[in-house]
């Protein structure tokens, strides 16, 4: 192993390009802030916050898929676990493939 695999204190840098067709939610959202470390402590924040809902959906007892016309409404400032569910599915860690 090198020196570098060995450091206990790793980050990880990060480069993205993200345009409004992509994820217009989320552009329209760090375009408030400009270039810089706001717009960045903000995408750390959202991250943080969406690795927080993921595990909290995946904590609960899931008894199957809610149809979105029954999914209960989230309450103010909270999280629906119907939109929850399918943003945990379309992040889930594949089998070491990409697709």
């Amino acid at each position: 192993m090198s020196a570098v695999d060995t450091k206990p204190d790793r980050s990880v840098r990060l480069l993205f390009e993200l345009s409004r067709d992509d994820n217009p939610r989320l552009f329209d959202d760090l375009m408030r802030f400009n270039k810089g470390p706001k717009r960045v402590n903000r995408l750390r924040f959202l991250a943080h916050e969406g690795l927080l809902a993921q595990q909290w959906l995946l904590g609960m007892t899931v008894q199957g898929p809610v149809p979105m016309t029954t999914a209960p409404k989230a309450p103010q400032g909270g999280v629906n676990p119907a939109v929850a569910r399918q943003t945990s599915q379309a992040f889930e860690v594949s089998g070491g493939t990409e697709d």
